[in-house]
């Protein structure tokens, strides 16, 4: 990064995007799965959290620790408003790879170095976010942090989550130093923000297929989480005949099969990739399989063929195997479209390089952005991701597309916050 000028007082510049991404990239890393198990509150939270305050403090912006434990770093006054935000989450989901999340994060600090060494004075307060909880790994609620502070989860809701061991929500913040008392909607924050754009790795191939390395965000599909309870009689793997087994592992198992069949008759995704079986164990046929489906597509009438189709047919397979099923949606997000008028803005101002092409696609994958964008005007960039694959050790993009996000981010925030 070449220094063009100088930044505002107070400000320093930090250490490169390359430094920042080494300093992060073995925290909560699993030395088998190589994958990133970064679960919020826990020690690897922690340190995500201690490296995101020292990035700030670095650059001697203001670091903010907000009462749903979502961190900020501030330059200039938050109180003075219509505030241009940027940044994403540092959590994983178990065994994730490096670049969800952390690109944001990393590129967010990175591009505000770059916007100031060229001289660029922002005429309005900007903010890097590291949202709380945003995968949802530990807790099963996707984007908690963003979710409390725009009222979308209330603090009752919120209290009542557990993760897998029994401790719940509460309990893993007051043991990370944090008060749970204090949790809650945030409508005073929000109403400081005049825009947030949040860069994330794309989790698709759409710039690979099309060439480009940065594309912007149209909408966020439709998707939820729906949690089948499939209710059978536990009894002995040996000795009990087939004829008399009420055995809820077939009907589950018929049921995945069954969300394959419907998401692909719809052109949508249908997922079960979570179980939970009791008693669990080898020679016992099981009393309860617990599968979880995640599903998405591009509007809300698919989305419902599809989910309603699943549980028809897992109906219908508890019924031939003498099986009780509950079916509970436990989170729902309704399809996301961007702010127009922000998504055109960006467009507008990466369109002023010639040699950068950023197409405007959809995505499948839900982001903080999009539970805030009923709040505040929200957009997101997207970086190249060469496979496609997330959620996976295997996630990756190259050194290069990382860096023009870094620059496309760059371009945005002085399009949007300087003179």
């Amino acid at each position: 990064m070449t220094q063009h000028g100088s930044g505002p007082a107070g400000w320093r510049a930090g250490t490169s995007f390359q430094e920042m991404w080494r300093d992060l990239l073995p925290v909560g890393r699993h030395p088998d799965s190589r994958g990133y198990r970064r679960f919020a509150w826990t020690g690897a939270d922690a340190e995500c959290r201690d490296w995101f305050r020292e990035q700030a403090e670095a650059r001697g912006l203001v670091h903010e620790l907000d009462r749903n434990g979502n961190q900020w770093a501030w330059l200039g006054d938050p109180e003075a408003g219509d505030a241009v935000v940027t940044g994403s989450h540092l959590d994983s989901v178990p065994d994730g790879g490096a670049f969800d999340g952390p690109l944001g994060v990393v590129s967010s600090f990175a591009a505000l170095d770059e916007l100031l060494t060229r001289g660029a004075r922002p005429t309005k307060p900007l903010a890097v976010v590291n949202f709380g909880d945003e995968e949802g790994a530990r807790f099963g609620l996707a984007c908690v942090g963003s979710r409390l502070t725009a009222g979308r989860l209330t603090a009752e809701q919120a209290h009542r989550l557990t993760d897998g061991d029994g401790v719940t929500l509460p309990q893993a913040m007051e043991a990370a130093g944090h008060d749970p008392d204090a949790i809650g909607a945030d409508p005073e924050r929000l109403a400081r923000i005049g825009a947030f754009v949040e860069l994330h790795v794309e989790q698709g191939r759409a710039l690979d297929l099309s060439g480009d390395r940065v594309g912007v965000a149209s909408a966020i599909w439709p998707h939820g989480r729906w949690r089948f309870d499939f209710r059978g009689e536990a009894n002995h793997a040996g000795t009990t005949r087939l004829t008399d087994r009420r055995d809820p592992m077939l009907s589950y198992a018929e049921t995945v099969l069954a969300a394959r069949r419907e998401a692909q008759l719809a052109g949508a995704v249908a997922t079960f990739g979570k179980i939970s079986v009791e008693p669990n164990g080898v020679n016992a046929i099981p009393s309860l399989v617990r599968g979880w489906l995640d599903s998405r597509a591009a509007d809300q009438d698919t989305l419902d063929t599809v989910v309603a189709g699943v549980e028809k047919a897992a109906r219908a397979y508890a019924d031939a195997h003498g099986v009780d099923l509950d079916v509970v949606r436990e989170s729902f997000t309704p399809v996301v479209e961007f702010d127009h008028a922000l998504r055109d803005e960006l467009a507008r101002i990466l369109g002023r390089d010639a040699e950068l092409r950023v197409p405007v696609l959809g995505t499948g994958a839900g982001h903080d952005a999009g539970i805030l964008s009923d709040r505040v005007p929200t957009a997101m960039l997207f970086v190249r991701n060469p496979t496609g694959v997330s959620h996976s050790p295997a996630e990756h993009a190259a050194e290069d597309d990382c860096l023009a996000g870094v620059s496309a981010l760059a371009d945005v925030l002085e399009g949007l916050a300087c003179t």
